[in-house]
């Protein structure tokens, strides 16, 4: 199946993913210093909004782009679940649950930059396969 809209995206699905979770874990009482619960939330939107922004680009250039700023905002998320657990905000299993996604996350979008350079002046949407 061909890729025709950033939804098809299994990255972009993960990323949602990702974002439901963090929500969740955030929005538990225990969650409590504000400018974290912000901030990871910011940072875990960041994945998805960069990998639908990068597929919409006109070049598989400008998506590599859009793809490593998703890749830094996945590790700023698992940074700040360190802080979460640390302050005992989030549980290990918590904790190992998003993180694991976190990884999975940032191997996809690596796969996806290395498989985007073999066609630097493509639109993305013009070789990408299911």
């Amino acid at each position: 199946m061909k890729i025709t809209k950033f939804e098809d995206l299994k990255v972009w699905q993960l990323a949602r993913e990702i974002v439901n979770n963090i929500y969740k874990i955030t929005n538990k009482k225990r969650f409590k210093y504000y400018e974290l619960n912000s901030q990871i939330r910011r940072a875990a939107i960041s994945i998805m909004s960069n990998i639908a922004e990068g597929f919409n680009r006109f070049s598989n250039r400008e998506f590599v782009h859009f793809l490593n700023i998703s890749i830094s905002s996945a590790v700023e998320v698992k940074s700040q679940l360190y802080i979460a657990i640390d302050q005992n905000y989030i549980s290990e299993t918590e904790f190992n649950n998003i993180s694991d996604k976190l990884d999975e996350c940032t191997k996809m979008c690596s796969g996806l930059i290395k498989h985007l350079l073999k066609y630097p002046g493509n639109k993305p949407s013009e070789h990408l396969n299911t």
